[in-house]
């Protein structure tokens, strides 16, 4: 991991997945936390999110970003934000090791991300197809469309609430 290098193209689209801390099930009983947190980041940076689904322990989104180098800090302002608002009940149970505790981490969030640069219109479909299956994939529901903590829920189907 430590090779690792991430891209910093202008004009492109991201993909991005974030993980809670040993995949704690803590974002869908924070949903409203989650809205606040992505409404703070986007306080800060100027980026349109093109797809998102929210699962109970991660969540996968396309962004498109007016700065490519923006984008770890969006993440980072999310993953803050949240961790400073989150009750403790929903993490205190976690241990975590010394070296994250002595770096001031709170048990809630992996410390990476995942990124990939979308290349094409045929990598974009790709994406956005995997971010609208993963609740069926994961067995959360058996449409689609049922998943309600995704873009495409509200987009396909107006009259929801």
């Amino acid at each position: 991991m430590a090779n690792y290098k991430r891209m910093f193209l202008d004009g492109y689209r991201y993909y991005i997945t974030i993980v809670t801390y040993e995949r704690n099930p803590i974002l869908l009983k924070n949903i409203a936390l989650l809205r606040e947190s992505f409404r703070y980041a986007k306080s800060l940076f100027e980026f349109d999110i093109n797809e998102i689904v929210v699962m109970p322990d991660h969540l996968h989104m396309i962004i498109d970003v007016k700065a490519a180098r923006d984008y770890p800090k969006i993440i980072s302002s999310l993953k803050r934000y949240f961790s400073k608002k989150c009750d403790p009940k929903y993490y205190q149970h976690i241990k975590q090791s010394k070296s994250r505790e002595a770096a001031g981490y709170k048990p809630l969030w992996q410390k990476r991300f995942y990124e990939h640069t979308i290349r094409d219109e045929k990598d974009y479909l790709d994406k956005v197809e995997y971010i609208r299956s993963n609740p069926v994939k994961h067995g959360y529901v058996e449409a689609v469309d049922d998943w309600k903590y995704g873009s495409f829920y509200y987009r396909n189907k107006p009259d929801r609430d």
